[in-house]
């Protein structure tokens, strides 16, 4: 089963259209400082990161099928994720992270994997605590994400 970290209950064109209006949230990055970055942009770094490891590339096309996206939708979210500094996108169309970008992938990511983890143990389905880890993965303070690491050990 491919691992995937899609709101169920956004449909990708409202999810496209509301992109430009979302309010970022602030997240602290590993050095300490503060970053605005949306939810969808954190979907889509983890989604690039997720590719990187298992097929060594990243390309548009297969972050839409990840993702579930219209190729154009993720066009237009890789020309913002560049612009701001989160990947870089070669000549052969492959897609890099930077390290800022990996930076907040791989928090994410780990995130989602424990939290999936953690949802396992406590009896839910494997498919259910995927979903729920998606959706609690980018709103979950440090703090209570530390106590659910120290229970997982």
């Amino acid at each position: 089963m491919k691992e995937v970290c899609v709101r169920e209950v956004m449909k990708e064109n409202l999810k496209a259209a509301a992109e430009d209006a979302m309010i970022p949230s602030v997240r602290k990055n590993a050095g300490g400082s503060t970053v605005n970055i949306y939810e969808s942009a954190e979907d889509y770094l983890e989604q690039i990161l997720m590719l990187l490891e298992q097929k060594g590339h990243a390309r548009s096309i297969d972050i839409a099928a990840g993702l579930g996206f219209s190729k154009p939708s993720v066009s237009i979210a890789m020309k913002k994720l560049r612009e701001n500094g989160y990947i870089t996108m070669g000549t052969d169309n492959n897609i890099s992270l930077t390290d800022q970008g990996y930076a907040i992938a791989r928090r994410i990511y780990d995130r989602h994997k424990t939290l999936t983890r953690f949802f396992m143990q406590l009896g839910v389905d494997e498919e259910t605590a995927r979903a729920d880890a998606c959706k609690v993965e980018h709103d979950i303070s440090e703090e209570t994400y530390q106590a659910i690491c120290g229970q997982l050990k």
